[in-house]
């Protein structure tokens, strides 16, 4: 709220864009390309606009699926700050702009499940709907994970703090959409990949995330 005061901080905290979500001009995105060395273009809409930052994540994969479910972590932030005038008329953007960070997660090897937008409790067809279709792929990944011993809490949480790769992969076949999650086989100390024997059970049963203190 910057240097706001009475009457005008009052209406800026009732009436202000909220932090939570993404926006225009850059909000609360939790890309989690968007790390040590990546550069940002942020379109200005406000005049003495300022710049922050913070909520910032030592893992999490594409979507943050699990809301909090990243990690997270204290920390510091060194930038730059550079300015293009006129830059949201120049290149014609809305939204910020980025290029990802050279320093990232690289893996080669990824197991990636597929979903499509059709309801899993009723079946109802939901025409070219990413968020649906990315969900069954998320879940399809939560039954497998089960198999080795996983809670459904433990699958989940996985998805949302390890580096999976989120994709729409296709969006014009109507009606379904189809998304999929890709999660590095690289991060488990066992093979996670099918085979003729089936899943072996490599997690202890009875620990639950979910009871963790």
């Amino acid at each position: 709220m910057g240097q706001m005061s009475g009457a005008a901080g009052d209406a800026a905290a009732k009436e202000g864009a909220r932090t939570v979500p993404g926006r225009e001009h850059g909000g609360n995105c939790d890309i989690k390309n968007l790390s040590r060395g990546s550069k940002v273009y942020f379109p200005v809409y406000v005049k003495g606009a300022g710049l922050s930052m913070g909520d910032i994540h030592w893992s999490q994969g594409d979507g943050e699926i699990t809301f909090c479910g990243a990690i997270e972590m204290a920390g510091w932030i060194d930038i730059s700050v550079d300015i293009i005038k006129g830059g949201i008329e120049k290149y014609g953007i809305t939204n910020p702009i980025f290029q990802p960070s050279p320093v990232e997660p690289n893996y080669s090897n990824y197991l990636i499940f597929e979903g499509v937008s059709v309801d899993e409790h009723t079946g109802d067809q939901h025409y070219l709907d990413a968020t649906i279709a990315y969900r069954r792929a998320c879940l399809n990944a939560v039954e497998y994970l089960k198999k080795f011993g996983y809670t459904g809490e433990q699958a989940y949480m996985i998805l949302g703090t390890a580096p999976v790769e989120g994709r729409i992969s296709g969006i014009v076949d109507i009606p379904n959409a189809c998304c999929t999650v890709a999660i590095p086989t690289d991060i488990f100390d066992f093979d996670i990949r099918p085979n003729k024997s089936g899943p072996s059970q490599s997690i202890p049963t009875g620990i639950d995330a979910a009871e963790c203190t």
